[in-house]
C-alpha cells in the first residue's frame, strides 16, 4: 500500500505550525510531509512596521524553515496556483516558471492572505501594501529616497508632495506602520538641516468611526491621542476617492500632495481559494470547525483563508485572521490529519483569545493581555514580549533582541539599500496576484502534465 502523501501549501502561522506538529507526531513511514512555498522563510508578519522602518533588518523577522524543520519535509519552492479537488492534484509553479503537478492523499490548504483593494482610480497603480518582505524593506528605502529628493529639489512644491504621507486602514498593519514611519522621519529630517521639519506630514486615514476598534474604546482613544500627540493627522470616516503619482483625493474633497501612499485596509482570502470552486464566506473558504472543507474528501483549510466558526464567541462568528488564532489551528489541524489516517475522530478548534498588543515605536505601546488595560512602557514591554516569544527559533529571537537594543542605543540609520527602481512595483507585482489558473486551466493542466512525487 502506497504511503500517505499530505500537501500543505503555505509556510506562514497555520502552514508551519501545522508541518512541525505533523513532523512529531507522524511514525516513520506513516506518512510523507511536502510543504509548497515559494520562499525558504516563515515571516513574521507583525513586526513587517519594524523592518519598513529600519528598527529590525529584513533577516530578523524571516525565520529559516530549514533551520528550525526536523528534515522530515520535503519543500517546494513555488506557490500553489491551483487545486483539483477530484484528481487530488495541487498545481504548482516553481520559482523557476515550470508548471508541475503535485499530486495528495490529504490537502491543507494554508495559503494566506493578500492585500485586500477597491475600484478606486490609480489605487493598484500608485499604492504599496505591508504583506510582504519585499513591501516593507521596498517602503523604506522609499521614504528615505523622498528625503533624500526633497533635500535636493529646489522646487517648493516638489519638497511638500515629497514629505507627505499617506496611510490608509487605521488596523494594526496602519496605525503600526505610521507610527514607525513617523517615527523615522522625525528622527531622520534631523540630519536634513536644509529641511523645514514642518514641512514633514503624515496622514493616517480610515473609513471606520474608530481607530483600533478591537482594542475598545479607552485604549482605541489612547491610540488616537499617541499618534495625533506626535503630529500624526488622523482622520475617520474617510478614505481615498482616487490615487496618483503627485497626489491623493480624499473622499472628503481635500486633495493631498503626496508621491507616497501606504494601502493597509484590510486583507483578502488568496485567490487560491477561488480555484476550487467551493463555498466561501466573504472570500475565505467554508470549514467545519474540524477545519474540514464540506464535501471535498481530504481537504482541510485554516487561517486567512478559511471561515473557521468561532466556537467560543459563537453566534455564527468566524475566527479573526490573526496569528494568534493561526499557530493554534495548525497544531489543532495537524492533530486532526492524523486522526484521520489513524480512523479516530477529529476534534473542533476552539480558542479563546488571550489579548490584542500594538507597538508605536519608541516608548509608545497600547496592549489589552487577558483583558487588562496597559498603556506606555508597561504596554510596550508585553507587545515586544509577546513578540519576542512567538519567534520560532533562538537565532531569530537573539536577532530581533539584538537589533531592538541596538536600536535603542544607537538610533536609527537613514541607509537607502537599493530597493527603489526606477519602474515603482505595483500591489500586483509584489503579490502576485495575477498568476492563478481558472478552473478550466486546472484541469487541462492536471490532464497534461505529469506528476510529480
Amino acid at each position: 500500500m502506497a504511503t500517505p502523501r499530505i500537501l500543505v501549501v503555505g509556510a506562514g502561522f497555520a502552514g508551519i505550525a501545522c508541518v512541525r506538529r505533523l513532523e512529531r507526531r507522524l511514525a516513520p513511514g506513516e506518512a510523507e510531509i511536502s510543504l509548497v512555498t515559494p520562499f525558504s522563510y516563515q515571516l513574521y508578519l507583525p513586526l513587517l512596521p519594524q523592518v519598513a522602518s529600519g528598527v529590525l533588518t529584513p533577516q530578523s523577522v524571516a525565520v529559516s524553515l530549514r533551520r528550525s524543520s526536523r528534515h522530515r519535509t520535503r519543500i517546494i519552492p513555488g506557490g500553489a496556483i491551483g487545486v483539483d479537488t477530484r484528481a487530488k492534484v495541487c498545481v504548482v509553479r516553481k520559482i523557476t516558471g515550470e508548471t508541475v503537478n503535485e499530486r495528495y492523499d490529504y490537502i491543507v490548504l494554508a495559503p494566506g492572505s493578500i492585500t485586500r483593494t477597491f475600484d478606486i482610480p490609480g489605487l493598484t497603480d500608485y499604492a504599496r501594501g505591508m504583506k510582504t518582505l519585499a513591501e516593507a524593506a521596498y517602503i523604506r528605502d522609499h521614504v528615505i529616497a523622498q528625503l533624500d529628493l526633497a533635500d535636493a529639489s529646489q522646487s517648493e512644491d516638489e519638497r511638500i508632495s515629497r514629505l507627505q504621507f499617506v496611510v490608509v486602514g487605521g488596523g494594526y498593519a496602519g496605525t503600526e506602520t505610521a507610527a514607525c514611519l513617523q517615527r523615522l522621519t522625525t528622527n531622520a529630517i534631523k540630519r536634513y538641516p536644509r529641511l523645514d521639519p514642518r514641512l514633514i506630514k503624515w496622514h493616517l486615514i480610515d473609513i471606520a468611526p474608530k481607530l483600533m476598534p478591537e482594542l475598545g474604546d479607552k485604549l482605541g482613544r489612547s491610540a488616537l491621542e499617541v499618534m495625533r500627540g506626535r503630529g500624526v493627522e488622523v482622520s475617520l470616516g474617510v478614505s481615498i476617492a482616487e490615487a496618483g503619482p503627485e497626489k491623493v483625493t480624499f473622499t472628503d474633497g481635500r486633495v493631498v500632495p503626496t508621491r507616497t501612499l501606504i494601502w493597509t485596509a484590510g486583507v483578502a482570502a488568496s485567490p487560491l481559494i477561488a480555484t476550487l470552486d467551493a463555498e466561501t464566506v466573504r472570500g475565505r473558504l467554508v470549514v467545519t470547525p474540524e477545519m474540514a472543507v464540506p464535501g471535498l474528501n481530504g481537504v482541510f483549510a485554516m487561517g486567512d483563508a478559511a471561515a473557521v466558526p468561532d466556537l467560543v464567541k459563537g453566534d455564527g462568528s468566524i475566527c479573526p485572521p490573526t496569528a494568534q488564532h493561526s499557530m493554534r489551528q495548525g497544531r489543532q489541524l495537524a492533530e486532526n490529519v492524523l486522526a484521520t489516517l489513524r480512523g479516530a475522530p477529529m476534534k473542533p478548534y476552539a480558542h479563546k483569545d488571550l489579548g490584542l498588543v500594538v507597538d508605536l515605536g519608541g516608548t509608545d505601546a497600547v496592549s489589552k493581555p487577558l483583558g487588562i488595560e496597559l498603556r506606555g512602557l508597561p504596554a510596550q514591554a508585553v507587545a515586544r514580549g509577546y513578540h519576542w516569544s512567538a519567534l520560532r527559533t533562538n537565532v531569530a529571537k537573539t536577532r530581533v533582541l539584538t537589533n531592538w537594543l541596538l536600536n535603542a542605543i544607537a538610533g536609527d540609520d537613514f541607509v537607502r539599500t537599493g530597493f527603489l527602481a526606477e519602474r515603482p512595483p505595483t500591489l500586483r507585482d509584489f503579490e502576485h496576484t495575477d498568476e492563478y489558473l481558472t478552473p478550466d486551466q486546472i484541469r487541462e493542466h492536471t490532464a497534461s502534465l505529469s506528476a510529480v512525487g
